[in-house]
Formats: C-alpha cells, sequence, structure tokens
C-alpha cells in the first residue's frame, strides 16, 4: 500500500489513467539497476528517483571532472573529486528520501553483473564503451530481464529497448545491431564532444521506458527499433530491429541456453 505521504507526492501520476495507485505501488516496489553514472545515468536517474521507484542500484568507479559538469547535470561545482556514485546518491535522496539507494563503486565482474541483474526488475545501459555494453546485454539476455539502452555523441543519440523477459524478442538484441565487441576508433565524449541537452534527452528517454514497463508491463511504443536522434535538426527516426540467426546472443545458433 501507499502511505498518505506517497499518494499526496506521486498524485499527478496516480491520476493517470494508465498509472493509477496499482502501477505507482509496482514503481515503489521495483528495483532499476543503472550501470553508468554519467550523463545518461544523472538524467535517467533524477526522473526515475522523483517517480518513485523503489530502490536503485548504481554502479560506476569515476570521480566527477569538471568537464562532466555541462552534461551529467545531478553533480555541483563543489563535487569535482567526489565519487559519481556517492554524489549521486546523495542528490537522488535529497529529491526522494523515501529511496532506497545501493551504491557499486567498481566495474563488475560477470559473475557480479549475473548476480545484480537477476535482482533487478530491469536494467538501464549508461555506460560509454562497447565492451561494457556487449556484456550488458550477454547478462541480461541470459537473466531475461529488460535492457533499456542508449548513448549519445556531438549531437547525435540513439534508444532502443531489448525486452528479453519476452519468451520470444523478434527484434534481437544490442550484439544483433552491433555484433563487435569493440570499435578501433570508438567516439567518445573526450574526444569528439557532446552536446549536453542531447544525452540529457536520451537518459529521460530511458527513464520514461522504464516507468511504463515497470508500471504497466508494457512500452506504448514499438520496442523492436532502434531510435535514432538529431539534435542539431531535432528530429527522430526509427528503423526495425530483427534476430540475427547466427547471433552468438540470442541466435538460433547460440549455445546458451535460456533459463
Amino acid at each position: 500500500m501507499l502511505s498518505d505521504n506517497q499518494f499526496v507526492r506521486f498524485q499527478r501520476q496516480i491520476c493517470l489513467e494508465e498509472i493509477g495507485e496499482g502501477g505507482q505501488k509496482k514503481l515503489k516496489d521495483s528495483t532499476v539497476l543503472i550501470i553508468g553514472c554519467g550523463g545518461l545515468g544523472c538524467a535517467a536517474s533524477l526522473y526515475l528517483a522523483s517517480a518513485g521507484i523503489g530502490k536503485l542500484v548504481l554502479v560506476d568507479d569515476d570521480l566527477i571532472e569538471i568537464s562532466n559538469l555541462h552534461r551529467q547535470i545531478a553533480y555541483l561545482d563543489s563535487d569535482q573529486g567526489v565519487s559519481k556514485v556517492d554524489a549521486l546518491s546523495k542528490r537522488l535522496s535529497a529529491i526522494n528520501p523515501q529511496i532506497d539507494i545501493r551504491l557499486v563503486k567498481k566495474r563488475m565482474s560477470e559473475e557480479q553483473m549475473q548476480l545484480e541483474t537477476m535482482m533487478a526488475d530491469i536494467v538501464l545501459d549508461c555506460c560509454d564503451n562497447m565492451p561494457s555494453r556487449q556484456q550488458i546485454n550477454r547478462v541480461c539476455h541470459k537473466q531475461n530481464k529488460t535492457l533499456i539502452s542508449a548513448s549519445a555523441i556531438g549531437w547525435q543519440g540513439q534508444f532502443s529497448v531489448f525486452d528479453f523477459s519476452e519468451i520470444s524478442t523478434v527484434g534481437g538484441c544490442f550484439h544483433c545491431l552491433f555484433p563487435f565487441d569493440n570499435i578501433e576508433s570508438e567516439k567518445r565524449c573526450v574526444d569528439s564532444g557532446v552536446m549536453g541537452p542531447v544525452v540529457g534527452i536520451l537518459g529521460n528517454y530511458q527513464a520514461l521506458a522504464a516507468i511504463q514497463k515497470l508500471s504497466m508491463n508494457k512500452v506504448y511504443f514499438d520496442s523492436n527499433q532502434l531510435h535514432l536522434f538529431d539534435g542539431l535538426n531535432l528530429r527522430w527516426q526509427s528503423f526495425s530491429r530483427s534476430k540475427v540467426n547466427h547471433c552468438l546472443v540470442c541466435g538460433v545458433t547460440s549455445n546458451e541456453v535460456r533459463g
């Protein structure tokens, strides 16, 4: 049940017929694993905490630098040199004191990621490198968990939902889209620059998809698509994803057996 305080705090969401009190209670009882507490993770976590998610698990091993502040909007100038997960946890608790937050201040091993993913209801990939994205995809597929993935560089962003909680995922997995574990010339913010609001838009999309899935057990858009955002022209494009039969993670030739 929701307390009187919680009902008043979230009444504007509860008034939405798609959410209602039942949906708000589902949010309260949910655990979201956020891997990466940069621009994407900041934006997504701020809205998830504000929306009434019961528990957040924040994963990041970095310290805050001055160059982060233009896009990682949960952090203050005085937070420089502080662990990202410590600073973000403090900010989220100030927004919603009722939220339960647990911190992981290191890059997770495969075994630890398996355990954290198993305990979560949904996973947000907010990291900034291909090996980590592939690991998260692989673990979420094995654990049958919904993965919400986003990335941004320059003026461009991309967003996709991989609902591995469904028995059959027509749209395949992240590895179907990007069948490589590394990119020799992979672009990163430190090298190529990034527009802060673009990162925020993609992080907000992750939060919105998570809230829909957790409160209503569905998303109100086609999750079997890759959504691309152009921040210069304010345009979205969507492309259908399809499963690759020889995908090493989710294809019919994969040696993995989903339990």
